[in-house]
């Protein structure tokens, strides 16, 4: 699988090379950004649940109008929440079961200025891991994409608005990952991008 996502990534590195070349100044050359990352894990039955984590990406201008990105998510948290008598309590915790999603394809956008919206469609893995680790310890060993890794595909959209260099993006998809079936389930992310 870390073969076949590298392959990919150099496939489309390269021929996206002639573009990038032919890029004029008023494009985004480069955009990079940290999330925080909303999954809501449904699978069917009784174990829908809902976790938290954090992410980051990065996109390459192709040109004013397309980007080509890449991102990565760890979702190490898990929501609780409960009624009793009227009263509705929700916690976050740490959770042993995680996620790990990695993405790679399209960035479709209205345009290279202030305010714009985008649609996205990227291709890349699902991994589920189970550990007692920290998150930083859990994260690196999920990072090895084991046995419990699936194809996934990603169709989303979303809008970002900027400030010079610095912006905020907001973005909601359906993470579909296939395991004796399709799988789908929402996702949401939401942080500060940067755009060179």
């Amino acid at each position: 699988m870390k073969r076949c996502f590298g392959f990919l990534v150099g496939i489309a590195l390269l021929s996206a090379a002639p573009a990038l070349m032919a890029q004029d100044h008023s494009q985004d050359h480069f955009e990079a950004g940290a999330f925080a990352d909303y999954f809501r894990f449904a699978d069917p039955g009784p174990n829908t649940a809902n976790f938290f984590g954090i992410g980051g990406r990065a996109a390459i201008g192709v040109t004013a109008h397309t980007q080509i990105e890449a991102e990565m998510a760890y979702d190490f948290e898990r929501n609780y929440t409960s009624t009793f008598n009227n009263s509705v309590t929700t916690t976050n915790v740490t959770s042993r079961f995680r996620t790990l999603h990695g993405f790679f394809g399209p960035k479709l956008q209205t345009g290279s200025g202030a305010f714009r919206f985008f649609v996205t469609g990227k291709v890349g893995f699902e991994n589920f891991s189970v550990t007692n680790q920290g998150a930083p310890t859990g994260f690196v060993n999920a990072v090895g994409l084991g046995s419990n890794t699936y194809l996934a595909v990603y169709p989303g959209g979303g809008i970002e608005a900027f400030a010079g260099p610095i912006g905020l993006r907001a973005e909601v998809g359906d993470n579909i990952f296939f395991n004796n079936g399709v799988h789908n389930n929402l996702r949401i992310s939401f942080g500060p991008q940067f755009r060179f």
